[in-house]
């Protein structure tokens, strides 16, 4: 069976703050999804014990007063979130995310913090969560040159993403967690299947692209394609990083993947 067709767990989180390593978790879902079988979402709202910052309310419409009323507590939230993923992993289901090493670097610090057994100590022989697939880079791979598509909107948000693969977008219900874990793996099930046609088969908008990189994912296994992903991040990370340092000498863009490694912060 080709690598997108199978059971996939869409994973979001919706935090605090955009710096990993600080953010509380206020929202989180896993969604499994595909593969022939019903679609089970799973969601958690939490007391993150801290204030929530109008900028990040603003952005999932979770308030410090609503997450206090209604939330539970966050140490048990992120002990439910990280089995929740471990029991996906476990039976061979890829976590889906759009820019997943955020979110996973999240639920890693916010184990620590609260004195739960992070995600990646869980698996017995390694220190590698896997297998993950990530619409994010994913999607630079296979096109790699794409342009912002205004000055409030890059080339790389989960909104482009979806318009760019023909998939209906909402902005109000955008930045939900369960929203954005849906498009995400809807992003890479597209992907996917690009990967596996005939370029004559592609839609008008993918035959445009400059030097569409979709055939390259052909055939592969999840194994091989979290392998890949692992040096394509890092690559990708090293380009942002020599673009920035045209203008920032001191620029640096981490390119772990796809978790952000606790010993670089401690």
């Amino acid at each position: 069976m080709s690598w997108h067709l199978g059971r996939m767990a869409a994973f979001d989180l919706e935090t605090t703050s955009k710096h990993a390593h600080e953010a509380r978790i206020v929202t989180g879902t896993v969604i499994g999804l595909g593969g022939g079988q019903a679609t089970e979402p799973r969601a958690w709202l939490a007391d993150p014990g801290v204030e929530i910052p109008d900028e990040a309310a603003k952005i999932h419409g979770i308030t410090t007063e609503e997450a206090r009323a209604k939330g539970r507590p966050a140490a048990e939230v992120v002990g439910e979130i990280a089995s929740h993923l471990f029991g996906s992993i476990a039976s061979g289901t890829p976590v889906v995310g759009h820019n997943v090493a955020y979110d996973f670097t999240v639920l890693d610090r916010e184990c620590r913090r609260h004195d739960v057994v992070p995600l990646v100590d869980r698996f017995e022989g390694t220190d590698v969560i896997r297998p993950v697939l990530d619409s994010m880079v994913l999607d630079k791979q296979v096109d790699p040159f794409r342009r912002r598509v205004s000055e409030t909107q890059g080339p790389r948000v989960l909104k482009t993403c979806a318009q760019t693969y023909g998939l209906a977008w909402d902005d109000e219900a955008a930045h939900g967690c369960e929203y954005d874990a849906l498009v995400s793996a809807r992003v890479v099930y597209r992907i996917g299947q690009l990967a596996h046609m005939d370029r004559e088969e592609w839609p008008e908008q993918i035959r445009r692209v400059r030097r569409p990189g979709f055939q390259a994912l052909r055939d592969l296994d999840l194994a091989a394609l979290h392998a890949a992903q692992v040096t394509w991040a890092a690559e990708q990370a090293a380009g942002l990083q020599a673009h920035f340092r045209k203008t920032d000498p001191e620029a640096v863009v981490d390119g772990s993947w796809p978790l952000r490694p606790w010993e670089a912060t401690s």
